[in-house]
């Protein structure tokens, strides 16, 4: 069988660990060249290392998602690198489980920049990138909180208006090559996911209990492998006829997200 993505270029936003590694991984290995973004250069380069001992075509990008520079810097490393872009993959995110009474303003607008702002702006230069050959797809990657707000205050409240964005950009193009849709996933064994389980994350765990209320927690975590299939599907020609629409990944802990 012919390779999902063969030809095609992928940028992929937070890539370094988790759900981002998984899609880069997956993708490459159904054909696709891959840009990775990420914070840390360390843990950048140790994931293309891994894609290309896989035998996949892989480069990395140091960026910050909330850096208004970023997209540009992006797209043009991998217009230099592969010519051209067709699927961006909006992943990079940034979890809190803070209540209302504990943000600072300068906490809130730290995670609207990487949640929220940053995704548009990535969002819109693909646009500008995909217009020209009206074609290009993008996927960006949510929560089941988006829908079903048990997080942190912030948190929530950027990924539901990610789904919102999504579904906007979404009627813009309907008919068009240009698709857009968002995959939300549920629990899933990724870095982030174990410093929520562990109270690790910024500000404590004050909304954890508030959970637990509102789920089935005893169901089994999704995997990352599972979420990036379900990104691959949208991406790909699999996905071709689907536009507009949010995908819950969550083995049915959030049942009514």
């Amino acid at each position: 069988m012919k390779p999902l993505l063969t030809g095609k270029t992928a940028i992929i936003t937070g890539a370094s660990k988790g759900i981002g590694l998984a899609t880069a991984e997956l993708f490459a290995r159904e054909g696709a060249n891959v840009v990775l973004t990420a914070r840390n250069q360390g843990e950048l380069d140790l994931a293309v290392q891994r894609i290309a001992e896989q035998g996949g075509k892989a480069i990395g990008v140091l960026a910050d998602s909330a850096d208004p520079k970023a997209p540009g810097l992006v797209f043009a490393n991998a217009i230099e690198a592969f010519g051209s872009v067709d699927i961006l993959v909006n992943n990079a995110g940034y979890g809190d489980m803070m209540s209302i009474e504990e943000y600072t303003d300068e906490h809130f607008d730290e995670v609207v920049q990487v949640n929220y702002a940053g995704v548009f702006r990535f969002c819109r230069e693909a646009v500008q990138h995909f217009m020209p050959r009206n074609a290009g797809v993008i996927v960006n990657v949510t929560s089941v909180n988006g829908s079903l707000p048990l997080g942190g205050l912030a948190y929530v409240s950027t990924k539901a208006a990610v789904n919102a964005m999504s579904t906007n950009i979404a009627v813009r193009f309907a008919g068009t090559g240009i698709r857009c849709n968002a995959v939300a996933p549920g629990n899933t064994d990724t870095p982030m996911a174990r410093d929520w389980a562990a109270g690790k994350l910024t500000g404590g765990s004050t909304m954890v209990p508030h959970i637990v209320k509102h789920t089935d927690q005893s169901l089994p975590y999704t995997q990352a492998e599972d979420q990036a299939n379900a990104i691959l599907y949208l991406a790909s020609d699999m996905g071709k006829a689907v536009t507009g629409r949010v995908l819950v990944v969550d083995n049915g802990a959030y049942i009514g997200a």
